[in-house]
């Protein structure tokens, strides 16, 4: 008898689940998105336009042309003078096979200025171009 109640007192600890170690193992995860999170948001200060429209997925490295409000053109986090945009940007889709560049636009940009960097991308033989807006605000 006494044999039997050994086993089920086996069985019912091997049923235990510990889960310190997943506890801690969340915890570090968690610092350490905490602390990379505010790293992944630093960039060019663009003030975006607000207009209702389907997200965008940036999971892929794209090439996004970002204009500040001092009319100053970025390729990505590089600033770069607009007479230089169409051979920098040849010289990036001769390698490509997808010819994709997402323009971020601050809204006090004169419209005139936006064209014309647009023209600009598609001189440079772009087949896509999208613009990167924000959603609007809830006005109650």
């Amino acid at each position: 008898m006494r044999h039997t109640h050994r086993r089920n007192s086996e069985k019912r600890s091997m049923a235990d689940i510990n889960v310190t170690p997943l506890v801690d193992v969340m915890l570090v995860l968690l610092i350490i998105f905490m602390v990379t999170a505010p790293m992944l948001s630093m960039g060019i200060d663009v003030n975006l336009p607000r207009v209702k429209s389907k997200s965008l997925d940036l999971a892929e490295e794209k090439l996004i042309l970002s204009i500040n409000e001092n009319r100053e053109v970025y390729l990505n986090k590089t600033r770069l003078p607009l007479q230089d945009l169409n051979a920098k940007l040849a010289a990036i889709f001769a390698q490509r096979v997808d010819r994709e560049v997402f323009l971020r636009a601050d809204k006090n940009v004169p419209y005139g200025f936006v064209v014309e960097v647009m023209s600009e991308i598609r001189r440079a033989g772009v087949d896509k171009l999208g613009m990167i807006t924000e959603p609007p605000e809830d006005r109650k």
